[in-house]
């Protein structure tokens, strides 16, 4: 409050009060509303880049490891017996060989645990030349375990294998594709979005 005197004429002391207006609150508070909402949109924008972060680290562990169980396979996959190309879609592998689960005497239940440690089944072991077994257990495995971590995100995994008519040697590439969920960082992007926008892929070349 500011007080204001008369002038020396005699004139009464007049007294004048200021405040703030109700449309100067009203205006700071659709400021403020603002900024909140920006921090909000902000936070959400961590969220959904974190979780983009942590599932292409995960799938990319996976297709490591099925890379890896490729090598120690090299009896089947390095030889030119996989059937190309293989895909995994969610669980199911499109190769009805590898991805049969029947109880045979040349193909056990795959799930049931065979190829396990005191599964109490007998072990695979390395197989032999153009043996699907071991193969299939591994297939079968990784599809498990991706679809249990992106089950609602309707992984796809491609494997293709083609065989050098020169050097003869057989090379792989594993192609995984899933479908994210985020957050468009404004209305333009968010109306330039399609199905395809958060569909990343990720490639691994391997050589068994």
């Amino acid at each position: 409050m500011r007080l204001h005197h008369g002038s020396s004429d005699g004139v009464g002391t007049r007294v004048r009060a200021r405040g703030f207006t109700l449309i100067e609150v009203m205006v700071s508070m659709v400021i403020i509303s603002i900024g909140l909402l920006g921090i909000a949109k902000l936070q959400a924008l961590a969220y959904a880049s974190t979780g983009s972060a942590s599932a292409r680290s995960l799938v990319a562990l996976q297709v490591a490891g099925l890379a890896a169980a490729m090598h120690a396979d090299r009896n089947y996959w390095a030889n030119g017996y996989a059937p190309s190309p293989i895909t995994i879609t969610g669980t199911n592998i499109s190769d009805g060989t590898l991805n049969a689960d029947a109880a045979t005497a040349s193909y056990p239940v795959l799930s049931t645990g065979y190829c396990a440690y005191a599964s109490g089944n007998t072990p695979c072991g390395t197989a032999a030349a153009g043996d699907p077994t071991l193969a299939a257990f591994d297939l079968h495995t990784y599809a498990a375990s991706l679809n249990g971590m992106l089950g609602s995100s309707n992984p796809v995994t491609t494997i293709t294998c083609t065989t050098n008519p020169t050097t003869l040697t057989v090379s792989c590439t594993i192609q995984a594709t899933w479908n994210e969920k985020a957050v468009s960082i404004n209305s333009q992007s968010g109306a330039n979005t399609t199905q395809a926008t958060f569909a990343p892929t990720y490639t691994l070349y391997v050589e068994p």
